[in-house]
């Protein structure tokens, strides 16, 4: 079984604040650092920290050689990533003292995936490998169209949500992995309860994976079985990779074959441990760490 994640590569700018800006407000920050993230890359990070055998299939600018280093320095395959002549993907992040975040996207080269690159990538791929999606590339609904005819295992992060999503077919979706902000976006319900019980009624072939901030998070099966798993309380420096950490750990434990319960377990310690450190990737703990964490 081979794993692909199809997805965004940015470089993230990131600047600590006291509170987030608001309209018509000229705020000053008290820190910049410039880090490699993008939902794609920090999500392939975490699995290959996680131990999971990962490729990585995506686009970057002509200064986007710092995340392809990034990505073979955490043991990620990159012989899908390809250079184009628009500028890589790169947000805008500002970080308030409590460590909640608020980003603004520029997709750049990730909007310059083709129909025929994608074609290109999903032919080194066969019946019963996983694709990991989320939703910073072009041709999205291509990709699950294609990989779906495949037979591989689908598994969408559906963020940001947007008008991109309405072109594609989630019903080919084998899994969803978001958070409840995400979850009433695609099922118009608030509570988690509601929205679990919402998605299996209009995506019934589907398990998912709920996270809710500090509320913990809530995994269900296809059977409807649903699995609990509480936060491990930190002091959070910087929220910002912590949903695609989560994402990276969970689905490296799925592929491994743990059980529901130990999978939502190690994907709240890692999250735990990238929430307390500075950065995206950067933040992202090994499999090691991860194990010898006392919580």
């Amino acid at each position: 079984m081979k794993v692909l994640n199809f997805g965004s590569l940015n470089i993230d700018y990131v600047y600590t604040v006291d509170h987030m800006v608001a309209a018509g407000e000229t705020l000053a920050s008290s820190g910049m650092n410039v880090f490699c993230g993008g939902k794609g890359l920090n999500q392939s990070i975490a699995l290959a920290r996680a131990g999971a055998p990962v490729f990585h299939a995506g686009m970057i600018g002509p200064e986007g050689g710092v995340l392809l280093d990034a990505c073979r320095e955490s043991g990620v395959d990159t012989r899908f990533i390809r250079m184009v002549e628009e500028k890589s993907g790169h947000t805008i992040i500002q970080v308030d003292r409590s460590g909640q975040n608020c980003i603004l996207l520029y997709g750049g080269a990730n909007r310059a995936v083709s129909q025929a690159f994608a074609d290109g990538v999903l032919d080194f791929f066969e019946a019963g490998d996983v694709l990991l999606l989320q939703n910073e590339i072009s041709y999205l609904d291509v990709i699950i169209d294609r990989a779906y005819e495949k037979q591989m295992t689908i598994v969408l992060n559906p963020s940001p949500y947007d008008g991109n999503l309405d072109a594609c077919d989630l019903h080919k979706v084998s899994l969803f992995l978001l958070n409840e902000i995400e979850g009433q976006q695609l099922t118009g319900e608030r509570e988690p309860d509601v929205i679990l019980s919402r998605i299996r009624q209009m995506y019934p072939q589907a398990e998912t994976a709920l996270t809710l901030g500090g509320d913990g998070s809530i995994y269900q099966d296809r059977q409807g079985r649903q699995y609990r798993q509480p936060v491990y309380p930190v002091k959070a420096v910087d929220t910002t990779a912590a949903g695609d950490t989560f994402t990276g750990y969970f689905l490296a434990a799925a592929v491994s074959g743990a059980p529901a319960q130990e999978r939502l377990a190690i994907a709240a310690k890692a999250a735990a441990i990238a929430v307390s450190r500075e950065g995206a990737s950067a933040s992202i703990p090994t499999r090691e760490e991860v194990l010898q964490a006392a919580f």
